[in-house]
């Protein structure tokens, strides 16, 4: 069962029109999304950063919490074949990290999946999608990670960016890190994001395709 959630602006529940088919088909892709990034090369995950923060509106709304309820997030840098595919951003209530969601803080290298589709008490919401902008908290993983590589990079080489110490720098509820001559480039990046609940507890899943993913994918839309 879909379950309902408050929209935040620029967030939609279908993929913006100037989308491919192919574009179309990995935002709405349900199910584990790094089952399909699998069946596409060798997968891999880094851990960016774990850090607890206040939250932002547009994601304390999505959640149906205050904003500024402190929340526990965790970031991480998803490659196939070691090139740079999917950036994701995963928050939940800083007291359901350590209960309903406590999971979360244990899974190392290992992806949300391992803990999301093995419990049936665990419901989804519809997915949202939007390019991401300035002003989405989002926006700020995604850019640090293509303001340090760019597009088509290689993520096994140890110099991915220091997110957590660049977002550290900034007050939690200000508008994300901006990095210089990235403005063209983080319009391509297309995002989706849907929250799970467990027990009345949310924990919001943000996932964010960078350029290099789409020429690594190709037409390619496994099931």
């Amino acid at each position: 069962m879909r379950i309902l959630h408050p929209r935040s602006a620029g967030w939609m529940p279908v993929p913006p029109p100037s989308c491919t088919r192919t574009q179309k088909f990995w935002l709405l892709r349900p199910g584990a999304l790094t089952a399909g990034l699998r069946q596409l090369g060798g997968f891999s995950l880094r851990v960016l950063a774990e850090y607890a923060q206040a939250a932002p509106a547009e994601e304390a709304q999505a959640m149906r919490l205050v904003p500024g309820t402190l929340v526990w997030v965790r970031e991480v840098l998803m490659s196939i074949d070691g090139v740079q595919g999917v950036v994701a951003r995963s928050l939940t209530p800083l007291p359901a990290s350590r209960a309903t969601w406590q999971g979360m803080r244990r899974l190392r290298s290992r992806p949300l999946a391992d803990m999301l589709y093995h419990d049936r008490t665990v419901q989804r919401s519809a997915f949202e999608c939007r390019r991401l902008a300035p002003g989405v908290p989002f926006h700020a993983t995604a850019l640090a990670v293509t303001g340090a590589r760019g597009s088509g990079a290689q993520a096994d080489d140890g110099k991915v960016v220091d997110i957590r110490r660049a977002l550290d720098a900034r007050p939690a509820m200000a508008l994300p890190l901006m990095v210089s001559g990235e403005g063209s480039r983080d319009a391509r990046i297309l995002a989706r994001r849907s929250v799970f609940w467990r027990h009345g507890q949310p924990l919001l899943v943000a996932e964010g395709f960078l350029a290099s993913f789409w020429e690594k994918a190709g037409d390619r839309r496994p099931r």
